[in-house]
């Protein structure tokens, strides 16, 4: 099979090639990211393959059906950049990578927490100027906190676990309640319990049409002063300015995020060259008591290995008919 990988930087090259020695597909990897301008560069190809920030919406579809491609691979687990009800429309069989590495993310939103917390970003940038004082670098133990899950799949069970090994009391909010996180001590809450009552709020549950801005400014002002809010999730769950203004009022007491709603125009992309018409954005990245990573969570050599090799065995499994069902976001 002949496929267009569309946003492929060379760190993920290595990975796809490698995973292709065992399925001998035709790989052709464009730096562009898949849009209606650029879907033409899929002309030729059986299948296309993208990630995160790339929009599969009407037009892009319909683009891609005329040139007869009628399967594309997420190498990612959300879909919601994808026009579900378009697809199905035009045919366009959507597959993705259920899971991948739930430790990746949930280990870099902990990484976040703690450099927040113990203002490691702060001392880093003080010692390489020579100054070795303390002030301003107070932190608080992790035992005993109240720690706030909202989404308790794989990811955020992967964190529940590691904030329960740090002895805090975890709480949580899901639809679907996790009869092994219960089992291990967590505690599920109604969402406005669970908001006034969490020292830190990390978010894992993917972005729906229920799940957008559900931290706004509303479930802010229910939040614990000083809180802490830590997202790595998708950016959309996140009201920017709300957060922002919560941020400025010492509401919130530090945020980490490693995803942004409107990432797509700037992460996986250097700008230290020009200047970020993104005023929200550049604010993030300039207060102390922030820090952004751009959607680098999944970003670990085991969760490389394991997306190229389920896109690969995706598209392999197409052709032998009997794909996974949990592959498959559009049938």
């Amino acid at each position: 099979m002949k496929i267009a990988f569309f946003s492929c930087h060379p760190y993920e090259q290595s990975f796809l090639e490698a995973a292709n020695a065992n399925h001998r597909h035709q790989l052709t990897f464009l730096s562009q990211s898949l849009s209606p301008e650029t879907a033409p560069l899929a002309a030729g190809h059986q299948a296309i393959c993208v990630f995160v920030n790339d929009q599969l919406n009407t037009p892009t579809l319909q683009t891609l059906a005329n040139l007869g491609i009628r399967l594309v691979a997420l190498r990612c687990t959300g879909y919601n950049q994808v026009d579900i009800l378009a697809a199905q429309q035009l045919g366009v069989r959507i597959l993705r990578v259920p899971t991948y590495s739930p430790h990746s993310v949930a280990e870099h939103a902990v990484a976040l927490l703690l450099a927040l917390n113990r203002k490691t970003h702060l001392a880093y940038q003080r010692t390489k100027r020579n100054n070795f004082t303390l002030d301003g670098l107070m932190g608080f133990d992790l035992y005993g906190k109240r720690v706030g899950l909202i989404g308790t799949g794989k990811i955020g069970t992967a964190f529940a676990r590691i904030m329960l090994g740090f002895g805090c009391h975890v709480l949580a909010y899901d639809k679907v309640r996790s009869a092994v996180l219960q089992q291990l001590g967590v505690e599920y809450l109604p969402l406005n319990e669970l908001l006034a009552e969490a020292d830190i709020l990390s978010l894992h549950c993917p972005l729906t049409s229920e799940t957008h801005h559900i931290i706004d400014a509303s479930a802010l002002a229910r939040m614990k002063p000083g809180a802490y809010l830590i997202n790595t999730s998708r950016g959309g769950l996140l009201d920017t300015p709300a957060v922002l203004a919560a941020i400025h009022s010492g509401k919130l007491g530090a945020l980490g995020v490693d995803v942004y709603e409107l990432e797509d125009n700037f992460f996986f992309s250097d700008w230290s060259e020009k200047e970020l018409p993104d005023l929200d954005l550049n604010v993030l990245t300039h207060l102390p008591n922030v820090i952004v990573t751009s959607h680098q969570g999944f970003f670990t050599r085991e969760a490389m290995q394991q997306i190229a090799n389920t896109t690969l065995n995706n598209l392999t499994y197409v052709e032998q008919q009997h794909l996974p069902e949990d592959c498959v976001v559009v049938g």
